[in-house]
């Protein structure tokens, strides 16, 4: 057994926030009990009967920390299969351990693509040996390359999540069109990377001040607002329930809130570094600092963080995105090959302490809403149960300490391409529990 004592046990199921204690047992929780706060919850009359029960019992003194149903990430890359010098499964689910996430959504953009059964099959039995729960997305067309529908009913048998082409946009609207049609009859979410390479000189950097300074055209906005129209009302027309990943612009913002009040099933997520970071990172970072869609504007920034509160933008998800550091230091600030170094930062490690940091601390989003936006929203998403702190829910848990400081750095990942390394944050995680084991422990 383990009894996890005085943390503030924070619900978004449930609605409850408040001192408790949390009993697991065979890896699921057999009591959740309340307490005013200043009591003892454990009398002797509660705790273990005898010597050999105490022995088996494990306890987590949790005051001063909250505890929260696990995290769940629904867009990481975990490179597995063929690309696993930058990650894999295995690596990639200890680092989502330690940022304090027990279910995550690996997307299909691996090698081969996992756009066939085989290969599907492949990841989720390696997925089944992490410690945690590793879904996996198929993709939308066979290839990545925009033109075929793979065999969605046998992708969805086999075990499939959802689907995504995500890493590169599908720009035939006829074949997404398709694509929605069949994701609304299998009752699946599709998940879409918008942007329109056509209107892109160079990936990765918005096209601004930053990219100005660089001497690079970079990406506009636009880019990405065109698509995000377009696909907002293809989803309103099929009825296809539709991710818009990591937006990034304001306007893309309206196009999503008028989908919504016109009753499209759009969803939309939000990276933690798009909340926190604007174009003028890459002038401090470089290529730590690239990625697609690229940082934007102060604007921008502060539109997503409202709309996150208001509900426009229904989820954080970090876009994980591991590489090489070699890889990362292909192009160098400042010059012509600036744009050769691949986009993306690795993020599960950062996530819910930059999230702390940057929005709870700073009064933006309650403590209640951060949980809700990266553990119960990213499960409905996904149809999966979603039970909370309650009995006879699964023990998948996170204890982190919302005023304890820690230095980024340490990485489980293989990669430490991120902006972050060396920054100070709040948040520490200090136990990931899947299933009622500890898979991560400060």
């Amino acid at each position: 057994m383990l009894i996890i004592k005085n943390g503030m046990v924070t619900d978004p199921a449930s609605g409850f926030e408040g001192m408790a204690d949390v009993w697991v047992e065979d890896g699921t929780i057999k009591k959740v009990i309340k307490r005013e706060s200043g009591t003892e919850l454990l009398s002797e009359a509660e705790s273990p009967a005898d010597a050999q029960e105490a022995a088996n019992v494990q306890v987590i003194d949790a005051a001063g920390m909250v505890v929260a149903p696990g995290l769940m990430d629904v867009h990481v890359h975990f490179r597995d299969p063929g690309l696993t010098y930058k990650e894999d499964i295995l690596t990639g689910a200890a680092a989502a351990a330690r940022g304090g996430f027990t279910r995550v959504v690996c997307m299909a953009n691996t090698s081969p693509v996992i756009d066939n059964v085989e290969t599907l099959r492949y990841a989720l039995e390696k997925g089944k040996t992490t410690g945690i729960h590793v879904m996996q997305a198929a993709a939308v067309t066979k290839g990545l390359a925009g033109r075929e529908l793979t065999d969605m009913d046998a992708l969805k048998a086999a075990g499939a999540a959802g689907f995504t082409d995500d890493g590169i946009p599908i720009l035939d609207a006829k074949i997404l069109f398709a694509a929605m049609e069949q994701v609304k009859r299998l009752n699946m979410p599709i998940s879409l990377h918008e942007e329109d390479a056509r209107l892109i000189t160079n990936n990765g950097i918005n096209q601004g001040e930053a990219a100005a300074k660089l001497g690079i055209v970079g990406s506009p906005s636009i880019a990405e607002e065109s698509i995000v129209a377009r696909d907002c009302m293809i989803a309103l027309r099929t009825g296809a329930r539709v991710n818009v990943q990591h937006i990034s612009s304001a306007v893309s913002l309206e196009l999503v809130r008028l989908a919504k009040s016109l009753g499209a099933d759009v969803w939309a997520e939000v990276t933690p570094h798009h909340l926190t970071l604007t174009e003028d990172a890459v002038l401090k970072h470089g290529t730590l600092a690239k990625m697609n869609p690229p940082l934007r504007t102060e604007q921008d920034r502060e539109a997503l963080i409202a709309a996150l509160a208001d509900g426009t933008i229904d989820m954080v998800a970090t876009d994980h995105a591991p590489h090489s550091k070699e890889e990362k230091e292909r192009g160098l600030t400042g010059t012509p090959e600036y744009p050769a170094a691949p986009s993306g930062i690795t993020g599960l490690e950062t996530a819910l302490s930059l999230c702390v940091t940057h929005l709870v601390r700073t009064g933006k989003l309650s403590m209640m809403q951060l949980m809700e936006k990266m553990s119960k929203k990213p499960a409905e998403l996904y149809h999966t149960v979603y039970e909370g702190i309650r009995e006879g829910a699964a023990a998948d848990l996170v204890i982190f300490a919302p005023e304890e400081t820690w230095v980024v750095g340490g990485y489980a990942s293989k990669a430490t391409n991120s902006p972050f390394t060396g920054e100070e944050l709040y948040g520490k995680v200090r136990y990931t529990i899947c299933e009622g084991k500890i898979v991560y422990q400060a």
